[in-house]
């Protein structure tokens, strides 16, 4: 979709998004890896070799993302309150005709279970409501977020054993908590 036709994500009250550049790279990578420090937990690495897994594991995502999904928003998640912006997540989303595909969501752990990732995906889903889309997303099968996608209105469509594809539709909306 080109940058023109895009419809840019919309952030919650209190949150702003920017596209990514170059530059965030790094933080990038800490989200990523803040995601996998639970798992990670159990493996009897030492810091450095936990580190530098981590860090192969995002540049093949990172770059996996970049190659397979090449129209996406790749989007920095900030929170605005004080003087200066401070990033703690990030959102890709990618639209496509008939849905909207949220390719990774996630927030730094100091930020998750307040509200803010709900936000950001009732911003989204206001969105496919909007266009008469759905909204999708593949959600490992042990991810803590899975209830809250289910809360939402998301349903279980597919499995490849890792992952469950999970789709909202706007007939959804009714039986979601908002």
């Amino acid at each position: 979709m080109s940058e023109t036709t895009a419809i840019r994500t919309v952030a919650p009250a209190g949150l702003s998004l920017r596209r990514a550049t170059d530059a965030d790279v790094a933080f990038l990578a800490a989200v990523y890896s803040s995601t996998r420090q639970e798992e990670l937990s159990v493996v009897p690495w030492t810091g450095e070799q936990k580190a530098a897994f981590l860090q192969w594991q995002f540049d093949c995502q990172h770059r996996y993302y970049h190659e397979y999904y090449p129209d996406c928003e790749f989007l920095i998640v900030e929170k605005t309150s004080g003087s200066a912006p401070e990033p703690i997540g990030r959102l890709y989303v990618d639209r496509w005709p008939r849905e909207i595909r949220i390719v990774d969501v996630a927030l730094l752990p100091a930020h998750r279970g307040a509200g803010l990732g709900r936000a950001l995906l009732q911003s989204i889903m206001d969105e496919a409501a909007a266009s008469g889309r759905a909204v999708t997303i593949h959600v490992e099968v042990n991810n803590r977020a899975l209830g809250l996608y289910e809360r939402l209105g998301f349903a279980h469509v597919d499995t490849n054993g890792a992952y469950n594809l999970m789709r909202w539709t706007p007939d959804a909306v009714a039986g979601a908590l908002r």
